[in-house]
């Protein structure tokens, strides 16, 4: 696959290679977005959770997509954190990686047999998936099927450190062609998957990626019933990462009107209470302010208003909580959620 030389007298090399590049605690996330890789912008302010404002047009276009994912959380090894906020944190042996060294990894990806010498494959390939030069050598070396194959492997801690990566090859317009396959997978395994387990945070980090541009999120609306449902049942941790693809969803209004028919649980209006996490309180303001920006026909109204269970009924209609709710969220301690919820009633 792109290098014709025997791989059997470099796998001891390879080993060392990868006991270097896996044991130094690098940290999967956004280091740095070459032009070739960049996603378009949004038109609109809210296109993107977490974007506070409307990126300048002196930015470049790698820094637009940097601020429209500056909330993504960033996976970081166990065994060491960095309090770099530059995002400065990929470590300087896995920016350097050339191709044979990415061809060589899959190879080794491909004949392991041991699931923590996969995990420390797949770690790697994830760290090195964080450059936009190695999305694209990972796909040309016909690596996003075999990473992607693993989502399948028996072990949780290899399914999880196949999304960390497949979460960072999800940076690349061209390679989202080829994740969109894996949406139906992803989703059964946060379905299934222990409750606020480290296999639903990385499911929901990869669909969050996916999630940033248009192109591919029709592939989610489906699954707006059971993030919903997520929301009421899981940690703060996961209830951000729900939001933040929740909030993608809602900002492109071609999906507005599959998130309002989805089946939603009357008591998702708990969450708009004082006690809820302010982080989480933000990104459920930020997706309601997306709906309500939603105008529906008279007649599609009506029409929504006969199933009691949709969303539009739960929020958006005259019979909801929601206005009272908000009321009472005017008084909240927290100034940001103040103006946001003013911004929403006004």
């Amino acid at each position: 696959m792109g290098d014709s030389g025997s791989i059997t007298p470099r796998i001891g090399s390879m080993k060392t290679l990868l006991g270097i590049v896996a044991g130094a605690g690098v940290s999967y996330g956004i280091y740095k977005l070459l032009s070739g890789g960049s996603f378009r912008r949004y038109k609109k302010s809210g296109g993107n959770e977490g974007l506070a404002s409307k990126t300048s047009e002196g930015k470049s276009r790698s820094d637009s997509l940097l601020a429209k994912v500056s909330e993504l959380d960033l996976v970081f090894s166990r065994n060491e954190r960095t309090d770099d906020a530059s995002g400065n944190i990929i470590h300087q042996s896995v920016s350097n990686l050339e191709p044979q060294h990415l061809n060589m990894l899959l190879t080794c990806l491909k004949a392991s047999n041991s699931t923590s010498e996969r995990c420390r494959l797949l770690l790697t390939l994830g760290n090195a998936a964080a450059f936009t030069v190695n999305q694209n050598i990972i796909r040309e070396y016909e690596g996003i099927p075999i990473i992607g194959g693993f989502l399948s492997d028996p072990a949780p801690e290899v399914k999880v450190q196949t999304l960390n990566a497949l979460s960072n090859l999800c940076m690349n317009l061209q390679n989202q062609e080829q994740l969109k396959v894996y949406v139906p997978q992803v989703l059964q395994l946060i379905e299934m998957s222990p409750m606020n387990s480290d296999l639903q945070l990385a499911a929901l980090r990869m669909l969050t990626n996916l999630s940033v541009t248009d192109k591919h999120q029709h592939l989610l609306k489906d699954a707006v019933t059971l993030l919903l449902h997520l929301l009421l049942v899981s940690d703060v941790t996961l209830q951000v990462q729900t939001l933040k693809v929740l909030v993608n969803m809602s900002s492109n209004p071609d999906m507005m009107d599959d998130i309002v028919q989805a089946q939603a649980p009357a008591s998702v209006m708990l969450l708009f209470a004082a006690q809820t996490s302010s982080e989480v309180l933000m990104r459920l303001l930020t997706f309601t302010g997306n709906l309500k920006s939603w105008r529906p026909s008279a007649q599609v109204a009506e029409e929504l208003r006969r199933n009691r269970d949709c969303l539009f009924r739960v929020m958006l209609d005259e019979s909801s909580e929601l206005h009272g709710r908000l009321v009472q969220l005017l008084s909240h301690p927290d100034k940001e959620i103040q103006a946001q919820v003013a911004h929403i009633l006004t």
